[in-house]
């Protein structure tokens, strides 16, 4: 059985790479087996490469993060991940969780020794997400539960999408073929429904909610 934790990195900038590999070298229980900037040449390294730990950015442009993550699992089931972005995003959090399965979460910003002991805590077959990956999570979450809990239609949301680019309610009704009276009952009820007053707050709900 090998001794050493066997680790490979995938993010599109060589020198993140770089200072990973040169942070991680001083721990000798680390061993940095496989890196690429293309997520899809990693995934071709690692059939000839056994890694145990896989660190990887989210944001890639010849493959995402998630993508590599769901490949990964799929062909190297024993193979753990963890996630490394500047994003700590609900949605791209519950993404990687829920699409990849992911054994952990930590923003780039994150001290080495903490690195070194999710990598540790992941190896052991525990899990490893950042306090602040996680309160963006739960935020995340309340937000889909409350736009889930209010029901706007599909006309509704239409409506919302040319109300926030300043379109008047004699545009809306010709863009959408209805009246302005039916236009006026709709701003009514999505007001209502949103709990909002006026435009600029809506607005700011709408994109909170990821509406617009």
């Amino acid at each position: 059985m090998h001794t050493r934790i066997r680790l490979a990195i995938a993010d599109d900038h060589q020198i993140v790479i770089d200072g990973l590999c040169a942070a991680l070298v001083n721990f000798p229980e680390l061993s940095v087996d496989a890196t690429n900037t293309d997520g899809i040449l990693l995934l071709e390294e690692l059939t000839a490469t056994p890694i145990d730990i896989l660190l990887t950015d989210v944001m890639m442009p010849q493959i995402s993060g998630v993508e590599l993550a769901v490949e990964v699992k799929k062909r190297f089931p024993s193979i753990k991940i963890i996630a490394l972005s500047m994003s700590g995003s609900g949605l791209l959090v519950e993404e990687m969780m829920t699409k990849a399965a992911i054994d952990g979460y930590l923003l780039k910003h994150c001290g080495i020794d903490e690195l070194r002991g999710a990598i540790e805590k992941v190896f052991s077959g525990g899990t490893y997400f950042q306090p602040t990956v996680l309160d963006e999570l739960s935020k995340h979450i309340k937000l889909k539960q409350q736009t889930s809990a209010v029901r706007l239609t599909q006309r509704e949301k239409e409506i919302i999408a040319l109300m926030e680019k300043d379109q008047s309610n004699k545009q809306i009704a010709d863009q959408l073929f209805i009246s302005v009276r039916t236009v006026e009952t709709h701003r009514k009820n999505i007001f209502r429904k949103t709990g909002t007053n006026n435009l600029l707050g809506l607005v700011k709900w709408a994109y909170e909610h990821k509406l617009l």
